[in-house]
């Protein structure tokens, strides 16, 4: 088995044991987390296992029923009071379904902002709902390439270097109509 292999699995099974983990300790079975969430209860009980590993739209609808940022869900609980964390050390996430990549730049304890850095494969899109920013305040910033992001009804064409701070949550959706991949940083808050 490669590396990469393996380190998808050690992945997959740390997700799958944090999503438990936060189910559990709010008292809340697979049924409820599923209601909350708009998810089927197989599913979720296949992630709990190990068996499958959640896409983008999937970790944006667990974070948004518990509350807490993708990264958050996604991040191990920092074990070191390090303020520098090289990019080596950063959590770095793909989604099974699209191809998108999540680098976790400055993670949830880190201080009172999340960065995170995408990477959109030419073609892709990435849907979250409302839910998911309910308690964020978010911003982007263009790093390369085109995206086209959906806020609500609204269509905002970012290019490199430009900066987009949302709005009131509304449905969103990341695309990439290009060829070639995008890069982006959001910048994440909690606002309560």
């Amino acid at each position: 088995m490669d590396y990469a292999c393996t380190l998808v699995e050690e992945i997959v099974t740390r997700l799958a044991r944090k999503i438990r983990r936060e189910r559990e300790g709010r008292g809340w079975s697979l049924a409820m987390l599923a209601r909350r969430a708009g998810v089927s209860t197989s599913m979720i009980s296949k992630i709990e296992r190990g068996e499958a590993s959640p896409t983008a739209v999937l970790l944006g609808r667990l974070s948004a029923a518990f509350g807490m940022t993708i990264s958050a869900l996604l991040e191990e609980e920092r074990r070191r009071a390090d303020r520098l964390l090289r990019r080596a050390d950063q959590a770095v996430w793909e989604d099974p379904a699209t191809g998108y990549v999540r680098r976790s730049v400055c993670p949830p304890g880190a201080g009172r902002i999340e960065i995170v850095e995408v990477t959109l494969p030419g073609g892709a899109k990435v849907a979250f709902p409302r839910d998911a920013y309910a308690f964020i305040d978010q911003q982007i910033w263009m790093r390369r390439g085109v995206l086209h992001f959906r806020e609500g009804d609204t269509v905002h064409v970012l290019r490199s270097g430009d900066h987009l701070t949302l709005g009131p949550a509304a449905d969103c959706v990341f695309e990439n109509c290009g060829r070639s991949e995008c890069v982006y940083a959001v910048m994440v808050t909690r606002n309560r």
